[in-house]
């Protein structure tokens, strides 16, 4: 069964996305052509991932490790929902999960 994710880019336009229980948003985020960079590829060794939950969705995420929330001190327009998309599995929990992608982010690939 499929799960819908709703992605706002930087300049406020909604980006609806498909995916599977198990995928990795920052992948489906990629996929859609948002600029999520995920310079270390899961690692949390960067913040180019960096998204922010829309708060109705946000206590519905597993919590943040400590490693994520360190690099989420260097992400650029962090606010308290923000999250790494590359530390987010989907679920079937998650259908309908609504993500904002911050104005400041930047996608080197796309240079």
């Amino acid at each position: 069964m499929g799960l819908k994710v709703t992605f706002i880019d930087p300049r406020g336009t909604a980006i609806e996305a498909e995916a599977e229980a198990g995928d990795n948003l920052l992948k489906i985020g990629q996929a859609a052509g948002l600029p999520l960079e995920g310079t270390c590829e899961g690692q949390m060794a960067c913040s180019t991932c960096h998204v922010i939950v829309a708060p109705e969705w946000f206590d519905r995420l597993d919590e943040p490790s400590e490693e994520e929330e360190d690099m989420l001190d260097f992400a650029a327009g962090a606010r308290r929902t923000s999250r790494l998309s590359c530390q987010i599995d989907l679920t079937e929990a998650l259908d309908g999960l609504t993500v904002s992608v911050p104005a400041e982010s930047n996608d080197a690939r796309r240079m």
